[in-house]
């Protein structure tokens, strides 16, 4: 009893063994993750796996986008650039700015006053990264937040687009020879050209994913979670403006000038029109002495009525 006892503890053993090499076998045909020392020594376990996973016989583009809030946008960008250029990456984008919420102004004395701003800084960012430093460059951005809005982790599995992508060029290749073997007339000439201009476009789009292969793109947005104030020092506009709002002696001086001007205007232009002052002033000649003929004959038949 004791020996079958001891037979069938041997055999479950030897089963367990069994099943977890088969296991560890498996695992490690359907993943392997990066085996970079220094990479895996600085990456964080809050990092998502598809940062930094490899699949056999598989090739991924990955992308990345992080919404998140910082202590000061600033800091962070300048941070976030320089660890982009040390890991091998380049920044593509960047878009820093402060958004004003309200700004006021505060006179302080006669001549100075100080404007108060509140605004918000916030920054858009897109970087490429070499994609086997993807994960350590998503825990340098990790150290630098206070929340975390959004994170989305990209892995897109582009090996049949690679494999299709061989396959049309060799079909364009062999399209070629075919088209070489023809007569030479117009027609051969632009199925040339079109045959050309589709190995170009080919070739263009193996160019984008050789690239996006070797370099992850995430894009980045940053803002600081409160309001900052900025307190500037400004001129006291309202005083400056009641100042010379009105100088009396110096409006009365212009007020003279102008006057004088004005009347010379008024000779100029009465100069202008001497034609008409001229008959102007013999009609009103002849009217007058007209009106005192009429007077005389007036009086001198008065006389003689009363005579």
């Amino acid at each position: 009893m004791k020996t079958t006892y001891i037979k069938l503890s041997l055999a479950t053993i030897l089963l367990l063994g069994v099943y977890s090499c088969k296991k560890g076998e498996a695992s490690a045909n359907d993943y392997s993750l990066s085996t970079n020392a220094d990479s895996a020594a600085v990456v964080s376990e809050d990092i998502s796996s598809a940062a930094t996973m490899k699949v056999k016989d598989k090739q991924f583009i990955k992308t990345a986008n992080l919404d998140m809030e910082v202590k000061d946008v600033y800091e962070a960008t300048i941070s976030i650039e320089k660890s982009v250029q040390e890991l091998g990456g380049f920044v593509s984008n960047s878009n820093l700015r402060s958004n004003v919420v309200s700004e006021e102004t505060f006179n302080t004395s006669n001549e100075e006053a100080t404007l108060v701003k509140k605004y918000q800084t916030e920054n858009s960012m897109q970087v490429r990264v070499p994609t086997e430093k993807l994960g350590e460059l998503l825990t340098l951005i990790n150290n630098k937040k206070l929340f975390l809005n959004v994170r989305i982790i990209n892995a897109e599995d582009v090996t049949s687009n690679i494999k299709y992508a061989e396959l049309e060029g060799k079909r364009i290749e062999k399209t070629g020879e075919n088209i070489s073997e023809l007569k030479t007339n117009k027609d051969k000439v632009e199925l040339s050209d079109d045959n050309m201009s589709e190995e170009n476009r080919q070739k263009l789009a193996n160019l984008d994913i050789s690239d996006n292969l070797k370099y992850s793109t995430v894009d980045i947005f940053i803002k600081e979670p409160q309001l900052r104030v900025a307190e500037i020092a400004v001129t006291n506009t309202t005083n400056i403006d009641n100042k010379y709002k009105f100088a009396f002696f110096y409006s009365a001086k212009n007020a003279f000038v102008e006057g004088y001007y004005l009347i010379q205007r008024i000779i100029v232009g009465l100069i202008m029109i001497w034609p008409i002052l001229i008959i102007a002033g013999l009609g009103f000649y002849f009217y007058r002495k007209n009106q005192s003929k009429k007077k005389v004959n007036q009086t001198f038949e008065e006389q003689n009525t009363a005579s």
